[in-house]
C-alpha cells in the first residue's frame, strides 16, 4: 500500500502541477473572454430561469426539468467538497487555498455553461430511449470519427473515477464523521447508505431528479442558516479573515498552531484541486445531467447549469471556509470532515458538530446517487444498456467498502483521477468553442 501511495503521489503532483493547472484556468479564462463575460452579466437571468424552470414545457424533448437537472448536478457537487473539501484545502494548502478556490470557480462558471451547451446541443436517444449526453457524445458529435479515441477515454476515466470522487470518498467522510460525532460503527453506516442508495438507483434518472430537488434545496439552505449564524456572530472578524485569505494567496502561510505551514505553490494546487472536485467544472460530469433535461434550448440550460458552480464554491465553500478561519479551528491540527465538524462545534457549541454530521450525511447521500447516473452513463458509452444492472451493484457494493477505507489514499486516489477525466473534457472544451460562442449568439 505504501509502495502504491508513493506512486499516486506522484502521478498527482503531475497531474495537478503546472501544466493542468493553467490548462483547467486557462480554459476557464479562455471562454469567459469568448462568451464576454457572459456567465456574470446573465446572472441574475439565470436565476429567474431556474424557477422558472421547476416546470417544463411538454414540447421540450428530455426526461427532467431544469430544475431536476441542476439538482441533480448539485446533488453530485454539494457534498464533501464543500465540508471536508474545504477543510483538507485549507489545511495542506493554508487559508490562501479559498482564494484559488474562488478563481477556479469564477472562470468554472464558463466552463460550466459551455459544457451544458454542448451536452444539450450533441445529445442522444439511446435504446431504452432515455436522453444521453456528456462529453464523449459532444466529442464523438462535435470533433467527428478521428476523435472517438478521446471520447472513449474520457468515458473510461469516468465509470472508474465515479468510484473514488463520487462513492468511496462520500460514504467514508459519512461514516468517519458519524462514528466521531454518534459513534456509529463505521461498517453500519456503510451498510445503511448502500440500502438507501440501492432502493433509489432502481427508479433510475427520473427517481434521482425527484429526491435530489427535495433534499438539495432543503439541506442547502440549511446548513447555510447554520454557518450564516456563526459568521454574523464574528461579522466584524470577517474582513481580517477575507484579508488572511487574500494575503495567504500569494505569499503562502506560515506554520501556527497546529498548522504545518504551506507555501504559495501549496495554496494554488489545493486550492484549484479542491476547488475543482468541490464544484466540478471542467471535469465534464454535470453535463451528463444536464443533457437529460426537457429543454429545446441548449443556451438556456447553460445558464442554468453555470449556477451550480455559482452556489457550490462561491457561497457554501466561502461559508464553510469562513467558519473555519473565523473560530481558529483551522489552526486545531484537524483536517477533512473532523476539522469543519470542530469548527461548528466551536461556533455553535452543544449542536454545530451535528449540522456537519447530518449535513454531510445528506449532501454525501445525494453526491452517491448523482454520481452514480455520471459513472453509469460512462460506462453505457463503453459497453451499451446491458452494462447498467452489473455497474448498479458494483457501485452498492462499493459503498461499505469506501467507508471502511484510509481516508488519505482515497483522497489521493480521487486527485489522480478527476485529473485524468478533465483533461480529454478541457481538450474538447477548446476544440468546440466556436460553436459554444456561435450557439450563444443564435439562441440566447
Amino acid at each position: 500500500m505504501e509502495t502504491l501511495t508513493q506512486l499516486l503521489n506522484s502521478i498527482s503532483s503531475f497531474v495537478w502541477g503546472p501544466v493542468i493547472l493553467v490548462l483547467l484556468l486557462g480554459t476557464g479564462a479562455y471562454l469567459m473572454a469568448g462568451l464576454l463575460f457572459l456567465p456574470i452579466r446573465q446572472l441574475p437571468t439565470a436565476f429567474s430561469l431556474l424557477w422558472r424552470g421547476r416546470k417544463s414545457s411538454d414540447l421540450d424533448n428530455g426526461e427532467i426539468s431544469p430544475f431536476s437537472a441542476l439538482m441533480t448536478s448539485l446533488a453530485a457537487t454539494i457534498g464533501t467538497g464543500n465540508i471536508a473539501g474545504v477543510a483538507t484545502a485549507i489545511f495542506l494548502g493554508g487559508p490562501g487555498a479559498i482564494f484559488w478556490m474562488w478563481m477556479t470557480a469564477l472562470v468554472g462558471m464558463a466552463t460550466k455553461y459551455a459544457e451544458a451547451v454542448l451536452a444539450v446541443n450533441y445529445r442522444e436517444v439511446d435504446e431504452n430511449g432515455a436522453y444521453v449526453g456528456g462529453p464523449m457524445y459532444y466529442i464523438k458529435n462535435g470533433l467527428g470519427e478521428s476523435w472517438q479515441w478521446l471520447a472513449f477515454l474520457f468515458a473510461c476515466f469516468g465509470a472508474v473515477a465515479a468510484f473514488g470522487i463520487g462513492n468511496t470518498i462520500q460514504a467514508n467522510s459519512v461514516a468517519d464523521v458519524l462514528n466521531s460525532t454518534l459513534n456509529i460503527p463505521v461498517w453500519q453506516t456503510g451498510i445503511v447508505m448502500a440500502v438507501i442508495v440501492y432502493a433509489v438507483l432502481l427508479g433510475g434518472i427520473k427517481r434521482i431528479g425527484q429526491m435530489a430537488s427535495t433534499l438539495v434545496p432543503f439541506m442547502g439552505v440549511a446548513y447555510v442558516i447554520g454557518a450564516g449564524i456563526i459568521i454574523i456572530q464574528r461579522l466584524d472578524s470577517v474582513p481580517t479573515a477575507i484579508g488572511l485569505i487574500l494575503n495567504d494567496a500569494f505569499t503562502g502561510t506560515a506554520a501556527t498552531g497546529g498548522f504545518a505551514g504551506a507555501g504559495i505553490m501549496a495554496a494554488i494546487r489545493f486550492g484549484v484541486a479542491r476547488g475543482v472536485f468541490s464544484n466540478e467544472a471542467g471535469l465534464g460530469t454535470a453535463p451528463i445531467a444536464h443533457a437529460a433535461a426537457k429543454t429545446n434550448n441548449p443556451v438556456r440550460q447553460g445558464k442554468i447549469a453555470m449556477l451550480g458552480t455559482f452556489i457550490d464554491t462561491i457561497i457554501i465553500c466561502t461559508m464553510t471556509a469562513l467558519v473555519i478561519i473565523l473560530t481558529g479551528s483551522w489552526r486545531s491540527g484537524e483536517t477533512g470532515a473532523s476539522l469543519s465538524a470542530h469548527a461548528f462545534k466551536t461556533g455553535l457549541p452543544g449542536y454545530g458538530d451535528y449540522v456537519v454530521s447530518f449535513g454531510l450525511a445528506i449532501f454525501a447521500l445525494t453526491t452517491l446517487l448523482g454520481w452514480s447516473y455520471y459513472g453509469e452513463r460512462c460506462a453505457e458509452y463503453i459497453l451499451g444498456v446491458k452494462v447498467i444492472p452489473w455497474y448498479r451493484i458494483a457501485w452498492v457494493l462499493a459503498i461499505p467498502l469506501g467507508a471502511m477505507m484510509d481516508l488519505e489514499f482515497l483522497w489521493l486516489l480521487a486527485d489522480v483521477l478527476n485529473g485524468l477525466m478533465a483533461i480529454p473534457n478541457l481538450i474538447a472544451l477548446l476544440l468546440l468553442s466556436p460553436i459554444v460562442f456561435k450557439l450563444s449568439k443564435t439562441k440566447a
